[in-house]
């Protein structure tokens, strides 16, 4: 399936100067969005490398009808599909408008969205208009070519039928380097969103399980270890009495032990020592 763009603009200059601007195809890439270069190899040859919604693309085009301050009409031979006219009328002296319609074949998804967007009819729009504003700056032409290709044949517009010879052929389509930096981001960006959501779920789980594992500290308790039976200490077991005497516990610090004489009067505790 084919796509057609067509678009006109009035520029304030001769139509000879508008035409000849035009002729040098080498400079479209100071006005034309997306072309990168354009090789001249001959009056009728142009090899042609652009990107296109981030394609890249390369193509050979002919030129298959040139009419000095008329006409240029060109089809791709190999590479991207594509073929089309640039036309010239005059406006009465000072005056041109330039006609451009052009017929292309997207190829692959990116170019296909692309189209449907009309990405390559607005790009067509916004290169006329910096035509304009180039060749009216200038208000003469860098240069010319007023050579003539297929005298007294009107081959019309163009359309992708003319470039039949580079159906089938991508145009060494490949994804451009913007096109791959930009997607390498969002797969980072959704990467590392998705890692930032793992992460705050596996902290939020690990916070909840620290919360169910928190048992509250308790009162640390001294454990004296307790003498056996057979063992006495002084500070708080008093040995019993002899039938001779008897025993008073003074204080806890310590035992006081008496012992008695047979006339000692118990009490009144004579005896003590």
């Amino acid at each position: 399936m084919t796509t057609k763009a067509e678009k006109s603009i009035q520029v304030d200059v001769p139509v000879s100067t508008a035409y000849n601007q035009w002729t040098q195809f080498e400079d479209f890439p100071h006005f034309m969005g997306g072309v990168e270069e354009v090789h001249q190899h001959s009056d009728r040859s142009l090899h042609w490398v652009a990107e296109i919604a981030g394609i890249r693309r390369e193509w050979e085009a002919t030129i298959i009808e040139q009419v000095p301050d008329q006409k240029i009409a060109w089809a791709a031979k190999e590479g991207a599909t594509n073929a089309g006219a640039v036309r010239f009328e005059p406006v009465g002296l000072g005056s041109t408008v330039v006609h451009l319609s052009l017929e292309y074949e997207p190829e692959g998804l990116v170019e296909k969205v692309g189209d449907k967007l009309g990405v390559v009819e607005r790009q067509v729009e916004s290169d006329l208009q910096r035509f304009k504003a180039l060749v009216e700056s200038e208000g003469y032409a860098s240069g010319g070519w007023r050579g003539t290709i297929s005298p007294g044949q009107d081959v019309g517009t163009p359309g992708a039928n003319a470039a039949f010879a580079s159906r089938g052929d991508s145009g060494k389509a490949g994804v451009s380097g913007k096109a791959v930096a930009a997607g390498a981001a969002a797969v980072a960006g959704v990467a590392a969103a998705a890692a930032g959501a793992a992460a705050a779920a596996s902290s939020k789980s690990g916070q909840g399980e620290t919360q169910e594992r928190t048992v509250q500290p308790q009162e640390t308790v001294a454990v004296v270890p307790q003498p056996s039976a057979g063992v006495a200490r002084d500070e708080v077991v008093v040995d019993e009495s002899d039938p001779a005497g008897y025993t008073t516990r003074t204080s806890t610090e310590g035992v006081e032990r008496g012992t008695g004489d047979p006339g000692d009067d118990p009490m009144i505790g004579g005896g003590s020592r």
